[in-house]
Formats: structure tokens, C-alpha cells, sequence
């Protein structure tokens, strides 16, 4: 309308004398601007054309010269009159001749043959002869070259004011010319040639989408190639993002009055304490803006300064998962400022203290979703019968890409917050309920702490996933990996005061795991019959060699289970027989979706271990841990204690089964035949077994021994029982014999660290001498060979006599 760019400007830039000044530069240059959407300005049929690129610049560049552009020979015709002055009289002689301008003439060029070649002769002065059929020879003999276009430029930069310029403005040339490798060359020297040519006075500034992937496809290596030799071509970038997309909606659209000033600045200051608590995302999410300030906050309102960043992320990754009609590759500011606008005119009237809740957004982009992605939100609409739990599916359904937002339920919270003096925990309520009455619908998901939006096809294969049927057992199998697998570990517990390593039982609601042994840890879940009487479990606790673990009742825990199982058998089974690709797609998430949950569930179930009940023979054991696997280890410590009551025999000796040599030379401490008080109480224990073995004519063996002595109430180890034995046999308390013949020295030794052999080696109680009998013996043999015996033992130094 005549108004100058630069006067546009100056009202923007009074704060920045530098640009202002920067500006005023640019302004005093002289130059003039071409500017043209590519695909609207081609004439030709198909790219594929050789000269298609070409012809468009010609085309407009011819248009701005004041020649005919439609047809380049024609053009051509109208430069050569023009460069020997010659243009004007021709046109005067057109039109007085046919009677119309030129400019319409050359339009119909064919019908007004006859009158193009008078008007040519008269202005030209040639014969009738020369003049006949002008435009069909220019039309057989034009050529064109991006060479002598580029020199037509030159040529008429020459011909403007010093230091003019010559600017090509193109719209779009990246989605014009594509994959297709010979505009891509045209344009590459179209660029070379102007600069080459008129050496930096012609300039070309494209645009062209920044992620040229979403236009073209998949680039392979080569595409990349040739496209890369283009932009190396055009250096100067000027990417258009949207960073300050909040402060455009801010300026055109949220600009306040004046009566609303003092209106908002006290809501500010009563509300300023709060805002950080209401408005900040927690559960591991982005960190989205909160206001800043009063300012900040006036400017803002109705709007909360996180929604501008999360709408924009929002409506780019709904894009990129062709939610829209169409490909919406640019979701900048005029996307943005449209849904806003039709927001701010929603809770134009509402009274000062509402908020517009993130799921207004919805609304501004529904038009533009296809109907297949908003099926869900249709018929939730329809049929839910809740407003808003319907409203919270539409904020679900925006944030559902925004992978860096975690859809917890306190931050779907602060998404539908309406006001500011809303009850908080009444609001978290109503929204959880909302959340539960969406995930029994299958409208959304549930995984772990976060929720997340199912299109149709989703909420389709949910359902089915709901609908499998999944065996007990494999339940079973997954609480047994869950609970001892993931959080105890450790199939041996070490038991601190004896060292002493004891396998367990693995029972889950009483039934056994796999191999049984003396103790159990049992599991009590929400699975078993008695899971609400804990007293129950304790008394049954009572007789048995047991600790319980008591599991709070935890249905969501259960529930996660169920469906974990159910999405593995249902992914395993689709994964053989699916062939579409979206399905497909969406299985492949569930399994990725699955193995978080797999995570999640073991943390649960490390939580449901810290926060258990702990019984062992009728009693509660009081262990305050966090760590579940201290505390399961600490109170498996008081079950070895309460089962294995001799176990403190063995005074906290740690034995191992290379010692056994060593109790088997062991000496007596003084005369052993004199009384039994030199025996430790774990040697007089597997004494006393033999003995009474012996009255009652019973074989003993070093098997029957150790299994006696690994059993309650002893619990002793494999190894203290061995050296032990080696002990009383070293003491010559006991014989051994193998096959009826005695074991002494090596073979002993042998024969008790191989385990195959305990059976068969029988002990043999010695024949109890009196202390007196040894001493009689002992002066008989100082008298009869008058020495000292080196042995003091009854039934060595018998021996030795019968040697001497």
C-alpha cells in the first residue's frame, strides 16, 4: 500500500538502536525483489522436464522486466525491440492496427499474426517480406541456458542505479524439487551462475523444510549426497522455529486493558506462594516454564506458561505420527495462535481465577485430526457419561507422544487445573477417579505410575489383551521371580554366628518351589486365603520350621501381575500371526511398554518386602530396614536360631573339611581314659548318639551321623560333623572300619572327605578302660622294661606292650 518495510519495523525496534541502525543500512540499498511460490509460477506439465527449474525463473524474471513471461520466445521478441528502443512504437502500432493493447495481444499472438507483423515493420522499418512471421522464427530459434539467463540478469543490474541488487524470493523449493535429482542440479547452478555472473549483486534466498526427511521420505545415502551439494550452495541459514511462540500469543492475542491491571496484579500476590507447588511436574517429567513474575504473570493469563511448550511439542509429535490430514511438517506460531485464540474466546466470560485446562487445546485442533485418530475421544463423548473424565482423555490424548512427559496422576492433575483456589486433594481425587473409570473402559493404559491414551487400534488389541486367559501357574512362576528371583536373590542365607550357609524352601502361599529343605521362607500374597488375618499365619507358624513373610494386600500389585502376564502371552502369540504393519507397530510398543512394566513391578515388589510382616514360631520379628533383603536376611537369622537350638555347640568354630587331618592326630589333653571332661560338648553330643546306637544294637555309620547332625535341632555344617568325628576317632573314643577291616592314617582320611564312602565306614566304640586299670598298666610296663611308655592312651599302651 505504499508504506515502507523499514516503517513496519520501526515501532518494534526503539529499544535496539543497533538493529534499527542495521535496518536503516539495509533500506538504503538500492534493490528490488521477486517474490514467487516455485509450483505455482511452473508452467510445465511434469518436472521431469529438463529445463522445468529454468523456465520458472525465466518466467518471473521476464514478468518483472515488463515482457511476456508465458511464452520465453515471445519475451525474447519484446527484449530485442526494447534494447533498440523500439518496443514502445511497436506497441502503439499494435494497438492502433488491432485495435487492443499489446498486452493482450501477445496473448492471442496466433489469431493476430497479420497485425504483429505490420506493427513490426512499421516500427522496425524492414520490408513486409522480412517482417513475416516473426514470432514463429524466434519461437524455432530460442534457446535458453541457465548461462544466458544468468547474463540477462547481469545485464539488467548493469542497466539500474550502482549498487542496485536483484533478489529472488522462492517459496517451498525443497518440496518442489525433492528427490528429483535434475532440479536439484538446475538449482545448484542456477545459484552458482548468478553469483558467478553479477558477483554477489543477484541473490537467491529459498525456503525449504528444516527436516527435509518429512517431505521426501527415507533418505538414502545418495539423496543425502546430492541434496547436501544444494545447501552447501545456499550458506546463509535462517531457520524459523517457534522459541518464542508464548511471547507472539502473548503480544497479539492476551494483550490486557487497563481495568484489568489492578484486577490480576492482586490475584498475583495472592496467589504467588502457590504457584511454584500447583504448577511444577514432578515423577521424573520435563521441567516445563512456571511464571516468572508479575509481569510475567499478567501478560500470561489464562494461560499457563508450560502450556505454550507442551501444545508445541504436543501438536509436532502428533504430526510426526500423521495424526493430522495432511502433513503438518511446520506446527509453528499460526498453528499455535489459532488454538489459542479459539481458547481465550471459551474462557473469555468465565470469572477472574479460571484457568484454561490443558485439554481446551484439544478443541483448537479437532478439525484437523483425522476421524480415525480422535475415535476414541468420539465415542467417549458419546457414551462415557462424564464430562470430565472425558476432558481428561483429551489432555491424554495430546500429551500422549510427548515421550519427555510422564502422565502421572498428580501432573494429569495440574494439566486439569481449572482455578487456583481449587481443594487440591479433592481435585487429585476426582482426577484419579476419572483415570480408573478411563483404564476399565480401555480408553487409556495404566503402566505402573503412568497413563497413557489409546487410539482405536490400541484400544482394540487392550481388550483383547484383557480378555486372555492366563494359566495359575504361570502366575505363580512370575510372583516366584518377582519376590526371590529380583529382590531376595540369594538361594543360601549365611547365618552370622556360624558362618553356616542353609538352603531353604521356596514356598509361595504354602506351596512348595522346587526342592524342599529343613527351612522355608513362605510368601504369604494377596493370593492366599488367609492374606487378612495375619494372626492366622503367625499361630500356624508355630510347628513349623518356617519364616512368613506376610504381604500387604496390595490389588493394584495383583493387577499388574495379571496383565503383565497376559500382554506377554498375547504379544508372543501376535508376533507369529500379525501381518499389517500399524498392528504390528503397536504390538512391538506393548512388548516395550511390558518390559517397563516388568521393571516397575520389581521395584513394587521390593516395596511390598520392606513394608511386610515377619513371623517365625508364633512370633512377629520387629526389623526396621528399608533394604527388603536385610531385612528377610536378618529375620532368617532368628528362624536358624529358634530350629537349630544345639547349634551354639560348636561355640561359633568354623570348620572345613581340609582341618580333618588335623582332628584326626589331635592329642588328648592329659589322660583321655581319666573322664570325658576334655571333650568338647559337639564331640560328647555324637558320642552319646553312638552309645545309644550301640545299646540298642544299632550300626553306626559316619553317613548316619551327618545326617543326623545336619538335621534339627543341630543345623551343624557338613564339615563341622566330619572334623568332629575325625575328633573322637583321633581321641580313640571310636574305631573305624570299612568292611571289617580298621581305618588308620591316610586311608581314614581318604575315606572321610569322600562322600560316597560315608556309608560304609561304621564307628566302633573303644573299650572303656577305668583310670585305674591304665595306671596299673602304666607302672607294670615302667617296672617289666624299665622305661617310660609314650603312650597314655588305655588301648595304645597296650599295644605297645605286646610290640615290646
Amino acid at each position: 500500500d505504499g508504506i515502507p518495510a523499514y516503517d513496519y519495523f520501526r515501532g518494534k525496534c526503539l529499544d535496539n538502536q543497533i538493529f534499527s541502525a542495521e535496518l536503516r543500512r539495509a533500506i538504503a540499498i538500492p534493490s528490488k525483489s521477486i517474490l514467487f511460490n516455485i509450483d505455482q509460477k511452473a508452467d510445465v506439465i511434469s518436472k521431469e522436464q529438463i529445463d522445468a527449474l529454468l523456465s520458472v525463473f525465466q518466467k518471473v524474471f521476464d514478468e518483472m522486466c515488463g515482457y511476456y513471461g508465458k511464452q520465453p520466445h515471445i519475451a525474447q521478441f519484446e527484449r530485442d525491440l526494447d534494447s533498440r528502443g523500439l518496443l514502445e512504437k511497436f506497441k502503439a502500432s499494435f494497438s492502433d492496427l488491432a485495435k487492443l493493447p499489446w498486452e493482450r495481444g501477445r496473448e492471442q499472438y496466433i489469431l493476430e499474426g497479420a497485425n504483429i507483423t505490420k506493427a513490426y515493420v512499421e516500427a522496425t522499418g524492414l520490408a513486409v517480406a522480412d517482417g513475416q512471421g516473426v514470432l514463429n522464427r524466434y519461437r524455432q530459434d530460442f534457446r535458453s541456458s541457465i548461462e544466458d539467463f544468468a547474463e540477462k540478469v547481469k545485464q539488467f543490474i548493469d542497466a539500474q542505479v550502482p549498487g542496485f541488487r536483484l533478489n529472488f524470493f522462492v517459496d517451498e523449493v525443497g518440496q518442489y524439487i525433492a528427490d528429483n535429482v535434475k532440479l536439484m542440479t538446475n538449482l545448484q547452478t542456477i545459484a552458482e551462475s548468478l553469483n558467478t555472473k553479477c558477483r554477489g549483486r543477484a541473490w537467491l534466498i529459498v525456503t525449504a523444510q528444516q527436516d527435509m526427511s518429512s517431505v521426501i521420505g527415507d533418505l538414502d545415502q545418495q539423496k543425502q549426497n546430492d541434496f547436501s551439494k544444494i545447501q552447501a550452495r545456499f550458506a546463509n541459514r535462517m531457520p524459523l522455529n517457534s522459541a518464542d511462540v508464548a511471547e507472539v500469543i502473548q503480544r497479539r492475542l492476551l494483550e490486557k486493558t487497563e481495568a484489568s491491571f489492578p484486577v490480576l496484579s492482586d490475584l498475583y500476590h495472592h496467589e504467588a506462594n502457590n504457584l511454584k507447588t500447583l504448577f511444577d511436574f514432578s515423577d521424573g517429567s520435563i521441567r516445563l516454564e512456571n511464571f516468572r513474575d508479575k509481569e510475567h504473570f499478567i501478560r500470561s493469563y489464562p494461560f499457563v506458561p508450560y502450556q505454550y511448550a507442551l501444545f508445541q511439542m504436543a501438536i509436532q509429535n502428533l504430526s510426526q505420527h500423521s495424526a493430522f490430514e495432511g502433513k503438518h511438517s511446520s506446527v509453528g506460531e499460526r498453528s499455535m495462535l489459532g488454538v489459542f485464540q479459539d481458547v481465550a474466546k471459551r474462557v473469555a466470560n468465565l470469572p477472574v481465577g479460571t484457568l484454561a485446562t490443558f485439554d481446551f487445546m484439544f478443541e483448537g485442533i479437532r478439525t484437523a485430526l483425522k476421524s480415525n485418530v480422535q475415535q476414541s475421544i468420539l465415542v467417549a463423548e458419546a457414551n462415557l457419561g462424564d464430562k470430565f473424565a472425558t476432558q481428561t482423555l483429551k489432555a491424554l490424548f495430546l500429551v500422549k507422544y510427548v515421550k519427555p512427559f510422564k502422565a502421572s496422576a498428580r501432573n494429569v492433575a495440574i494439566l486439569m487445573l481449572d482455578r487456583f483456589d481449587v481443594d487440591l486433594t479433592a481435585h487429585r481425587r476426582r482426577v484419579e477417579e476419572a483415570l480408573s473409570l478411563l483404564e476399565q473402559n480401555s480408553y487409556i493404559q495404566r503402566n505402573g505410575e503412568l497413563f497413557e491414551f489409546l487410539t482405536d487400534e490400541e484400544k482394540d488389541i487392550e481388550q483383547e489383551i484383557k480378555a486372555t486367559e492366563v494359566d495359575p501357574s504361570e502366575v505363580t512362576k512370575e510372583l516366584e521371580t518377582l519376590l526371590f528371583d529380583n529382590v531376595i536373590k540369594s538361594r543360601k542365607l549365611k547365618h552370622e554366628a556360624s558362618s553356616n550357609d542353609y538352603s531353604y524352601s521356596r514356598r509361595l502361599d504354602d506351596r512348595l518351589l522346587g526342592r524342599e529343605y529343613e527351612l522355608s521362607i513362605n510368601l504369604v500374597t494377596p493370593f492366599h486365603e488367609h492374606s487378612g488375618a495375619p494372626d492366622s499365619i503367625r499361630l500356624a507358624t508355630m510347628s513349623k520350621d518356617e519364616l512368613a513373610v506376610v504381604l500387604k494386600a496390595d490389588a493394584r500389585f495383583i493387577n499388574d501381575v495379571m496383565m503383565y502376564k497376559r500382554t506377554d502371552k498375547y504379544v508372543r502369540h501376535a508376533r507369529q500371526t500379525t501381518q499389517q504393519p500399524t498392528i504390528d507397530r503397536i504390538i512391538r510398543d506393548k512388548g516395550e511398554l511390558n518390559n517397563s512394566r516388568q521393571r516397575d513391578l520389581t521395584r513394587d515388589a521390593k516395596l511390598l518386602l520392606a513394608d511386610s510382616r515377619l513371623f517365625v514360631r508364633g512370633e512377629e520379628i520387629e526389623i526396621r530396614a528399608e533394604d527388603p533383603q536385610v531385612r528377610i536376611d536378618r529375620a532368617f537369622q532368628v528362624l536358624v536360631d529358634k530350629v537349630y537350638i544345639n547349634l551354639p555347640m560348636l561355640r561359633g568354630v568354623v570348620y572345613a573339611e581340609a582341618e580333618i587331618s588335623k582332628f584326626l592326630r589331635k592329642a588328648a589333653d592329659g589322660l583321655l581314659g581319666e573322664s570325658n571332661a576334655s571333650l568338647t560338648e559337639a564331640e560328647q553330643e555324637i558320642l552319646n548318639f553312638a552309645q545309644a546306637n550301640g545299646r540298642t544294637g544299632v550300626r553306626t555309620t559316619v553317613k548316619a551321623i551327618t545326617e543326623r547332625f545336619e538335621r534339627a535341632p543341630y543345623g551343624w555344617s557338613y564339615a563341622a560333623i566330619l572334623c568332629t568325628t575325625a575328633a573322637l576317632i583321633g581321641r580313640g573314643k571310636m574305631e573305624a572300619r570299612m568292611d571289617g577291616t580298621s581305618l588308620e592314617g591316610d586311608a581314614l582320611e581318604r575315606g572321610l572327605k569322600n562322600a560316597h564312602a560315608l556309608t560304609n565306614i561304621v564307628l566302633v566304640l573303644q573299650v572303656e578302660f577305668t583310670s585305674g586299670q591304665v595306671r596299673k598298666l602304666r607302672e607294670f610296663y615302667v617296672a617289666f622294661f624299665d622305661a617310660q611308655p609314650s603312650s597314655s592312651d588305655g588301648k595304645a599302651l597296650g599295644l605297645e606292650i605286646i610290640e615290646h
